[in-house]
């Protein structure tokens, strides 16, 4: 448990909801920088260039700056200035429709975090991360699970009583952004991966509701009995953790 997290967080663990969507991540992204960085060694390429692709107010990547040459955030609302340091640059980008946004094969890794349910056209804006990943790069991504019913529940709500339940569990209202939730399930989200002209598509799933809601009790044990609910059905977990792979060989046209 982090410093900042609440002390509440500690019975997680006791409970056998563990990992953490975190530790997944870091392990994910740890083997993306040792890939990385071996290219790099071997001079097939710059030093390490990453994408943070919907790079919100805190980093997975900001870690790992220290191995990064370039870091590069995207979202689709500019930040306040000086919000996010550890950026070499940002860029205002939608990503399901802004192809140009970036050069192709731009990025050795391209992270999106809780992205994913607020694509409109996710088999596009997979496209797009596909088309900016360097031959062998890697993609990491986080999003929710619809298969759990509390996540269903929630994104099936209408918009106006999903944006008064909102602030409960969001820490500010920029991160309340709409949700869709169109390729929010491990199979069809690992499908969708594959279509894009990814390999080696890894899908893991784990209990993330009360961490995710976990900023006020009430939620928080609300969100506690979503992940007792669902911890012993794997596809039900409230949030997916997906590593993918670019072929080696990058295709002669991008996949549409």
């Amino acid at each position: 448990m982090s410093p900042a997290e609440p002390r509440r967080f500690t019975i997680l663990a006791r409970l056998g909801i563990s990992p953490t969507a975190a530790r997944l991540v870091t392990a994910a992204l740890d083997e993306a920088i040792e890939a990385a960085g071996a290219r790099a060694r071997n001079g097939d390429g710059p030093g390490i260039s990453a994408l943070d692709a919907g790079c919100g107010r805190v980093s997975h990547l900001k870690r790992y700056r220290s191995r990064i040459e370039r870091l590069v955030g995207a979202d689709i609302h500019e930040p306040p200035p000086g919000a996010l340091p550890h950026l070499d640059s940002f860029a205002t980008v939608d990503l399901c429709i802004e192809r140009d946004a970036f050069p192709p094969a731009a990025f050795d890794i391209v992270l999106s975090s809780f992205t994913v349910e607020h694509f409109l056209d996710p088999a596009a804006a997979f496209g797009n991360l596909r088309c900016w990943l360097r031959p062998g790069g890697r993609l990491v991504l986080t999003t929710v699970n619809r298969r759990h019913p509390f996540v269903a529940a929630y994104l099936g709500l209408p918009d106006r009583l999903r944006r008064r339940l909102q602030p409960l569990v969001k820490a500010t209202a920029a991160d309340a952004h709409p949700l869709v939730g169109a390729c929010n399930e491990p199979a069809g989200l690992a499908a969708a991966l594959a279509d894009a002209g990814f390999v080696d598509v890894r899908v893991a799933t784990v209990g993330h509701l009360a961490r995710a809601w976990g900023r006020h009790l009430p939620t928080f044990a609300l969100g506690l009995a979503g992940d007792l609910l669902a911890q012993p059905f794997p596809s039900r977990r409230s949030t997916i953790v997906v590593s993918a792979t670019a072929p080696a060989t990058a295709p002669a046209t991008a996949p549409p």
